[in-house]
């Protein structure tokens, strides 16, 4: 009789185990964020939505290195377009990925590809501290964030609908769409007549605190598409690039131009990437630093970013083409001496910015297309 109720039990305890998943082992294969499936990475980007959200088929495309080298997800492994492992069931999967089928466009399309002008400057011809008044279109990327018709805070365009910027100037605001506007193509504040959207979605990091610093990094969605008649927007960089410390940057911004004050003009500075053993050393910011933040400035003050600049660019030239390095996220005061700002490290959130743009999108348009024929010609052959 104890035998069979210890085997009862024994059994009961399997069952509820397996039920709550002890036992049951995630490593090394794809795990569904929004339950306690996994299943093998050769599933993943198969063209078969085995989460109950599709996650498994998404950022099955990706940017990859200072190169911007186009590869392409295939059950699990990344494979580069056109190189020498290149083969015909790569080629299918690439023409499925970007939406056509059988020669026939489908519901899929790829909101995170960079429009193909980004990062240009087109019509610029010759809250930062010790800056220079920006110049009409230096900036073309830079959004103004209004909330009850006063500007709040900075962000970046990186899409016709999308614009990038701080958690925390959201953070708690995420449901009130109808209070916001975001506002480009100016550089005085304020302004009449300039181009003006309100927002269909805020979308902050789930792992955002408003008490942390960590995750601080959001996106807002317009209503409507920008139509790019002086303003660009600025290219994200690609999975893996860097952008090395010494290197020059900018940060641009309507922030005080005094620690307290308020900014009226659209102020620019540029500064220096810092590395996080400078940033994290001694009467610095010892320990704040994590693999989300990027630092940049001076330790010895006097250029730096300040209040109303908060989800602003920190924007970096690579090859003629300018880059979304960092959104700009905290500091001790303003342009002190070993408090340099801290930006939001975009490559380090790529992930999560290209799947929230999938899941908070619609069928639209794939705004982008590169010049490796090699690419096109290879979509032709295998659609």
């Amino acid at each position: 009789m104890l035998v069979i109720v210890a085997c009862g039990l024994l059994a009961l305890s399997l069952a509820l185990g397996i039920g709550l998943g002890v036992g049951v082992s995630c490593t090394g294969k794809f795990h569904c964020s929004t339950s306690t499936l996994c299943f093998a990475r050769s599933a993943q980007c198969d063209g078969v939505s085995d989460c109950a959200d599709g996650e498994d088929e998404l950022q099955c495309v990706r940017l990859s290195g200072r190169s911007s080298v186009l590869q392409i997800n295939s059950r699990g492994v990344w494979g580069t377009v056109c190189s020498t492992n290149w083969d015909h069931t790569l080629g299918y999967s690439a023409c499925k990925q970007l939406g056509y089928s059988s020669n026939i466009i489908i519901s899929m399309v790829f909101p995170w590809l960079p429009p193909a002008d980004c990062g240009s400057r087109p019509m610029f011809r010759s809250r930062i501290v010790g800056g220079n008044v920006s110049k009409p279109g230096q900036f073309p990327w830079q959004a103004s964030l209004h909330y009850q018709n006063r500007h709040l805070c900075g962000g970046s365009i990186i899409t016709p609908r999308w614009i990038v910027t701080a958690a925390h100037c959201v953070y708690g605001f995420a449901t009130k769409t109808m209070l916001w506007a975001v506002q480009v193509g100016l550089t005085d504040q304020p302004i009449n007549g300039v181009l003006s959207r309100s927002l269909e979605k805020i979308v902050y990091h789930a792992r955002y605190q408003p008490k942390g610093l960590n995750y601080d990094i959001a996106l807002l969605k317009l209503t409507e598409p920008l139509t790019f008649n002086g303003t660009t927007p600025i290219c994200l960089p690609n999975y893996g690039e860097r952008f090395e410390e010494g290197k020059m940057c900018w940060i641009s911004g309507w922030g005080a131009t005094v620690d307290g004050g308020d900014g009226v003009s659209m102020h620019s500075a540029q500064v220096p990437v810092l590395s996080s053993r400078d940033c994290s050393g001694p009467g610095v910011y010892q320990g704040a630093i994590s693999p989300w933040m990027v630092c940049a400035g001076y330790l010895e003050g006097g250029k730096d970013s300040c209040q109303g600049d908060s989800g602003g660019p920190l924007a970096c030239e690579e090859s003629s083409v300018w880059k979304l390095a960092g959104a700009t996220s905290w500091g001790y005061g303003c342009a002190g001496r070993n408090n340099p700002a801290m930006y939001t490290l975009i490559s380090h959130a790529l992930t999560w910015i290209h799947q929230q743009m999938e899941v908070n999108s619609t069928v639209g348009t794939v705004y982008w297309c590169t010049d490796e024929l090699c690419w096109w010609q290879t979509v032709l052959q295998y659609c």
